[in-house]
């Protein structure tokens, strides 16, 4: 089945101090690690980048401009995806220490017959409900997951998840919204978002550690 990625990398990173997508990540940044993997796996890969970028994208790698929200860069992504995909994956370039193994598996579950799937790992802490800043409720933890990305869909269900023109803070959740069945394979610890400057440092260690 051709396999598609989307990698989206059009957000400002407002919460680190600039577009962490185009960060150094020891010899090389985020956004190329992230868009390597992605090339190793798929068929073909699309980036969908800031209006101002100046990324050099690799020989065949698609690039087109973002929306105002994930989804609507992620919508941007599927336009370029050509018509004889049948799975399409969606990962934020943000998410550089992903493994092609992960890659493998989310695109492994969807070629056996799930409509999608997502990287989970087990919530390790204890998880509070809280309105205001007074406790109500401590919320059981066993059937709860940590979503990453890339997640992998069948292209049909992608797309007619988002031709509604929906918004989600994944795309699963639309699919899920759309009435697609999702399924978790186990994700990675290492497999970090980086959010602020510090996950930099993290992410650093643990590629100088050979951790990914």
């Amino acid at each position: 089945m051709e396999a598609w990625a989307v990698v989206v990398a059009a957000g400002g990173g407002t919460r680190f101090g600039g577009a962490k997508q185009f960060a150094m990540l020891g010899d090389t940044s985020v956004i190329d690690r992230s868009v390597a993997t992605a090339r190793a796996v798929c068929d073909g890969v699309v980036v969908v980048l800031p209006a101002d970028a100046e990324w050099q994208a690799p020989s065949g790698v698609l690039t087109v401009i973002g929306g105002a929200t994930r989804s609507e860069s992620v919508r941007a992504g599927l336009g370029l995806v050509p018509d004889s995909a049948e799975v399409v994956a969606v990962h934020d370039a943000a998410r550089p220490l992903a493994s092609a193994g992960l890659w493998e598996a989310v695109l492994d579950a969807v070629r056996a017959g799930a409509e999608g799937a997502v990287p989970g790992v087990p919530v390790a802490d204890t998880v509070k409900q809280v309105e205001a800043d007074r406790i109500v409720a401590t919320v059981p933890r066993d059937d709860l997951v940590l979503v990453q990305t890339p997640q992998a869909f069948r292209a049909a269900a992608l797309r007619s998840a988002h031709a509604a023109g929906a918004t989600g803070t994944d795309d699963a959740s639309l699919v899920e919204q759309a009435g697609g069945t999702v399924v978790v394979v186990p994700g990675e610890a290492t497999n970090l978002k980086l959010t602020r400057p510090d996950d930099l440092i993290v992410a650093a260690a643990l590629g100088a550690a050979g951790s990914v």
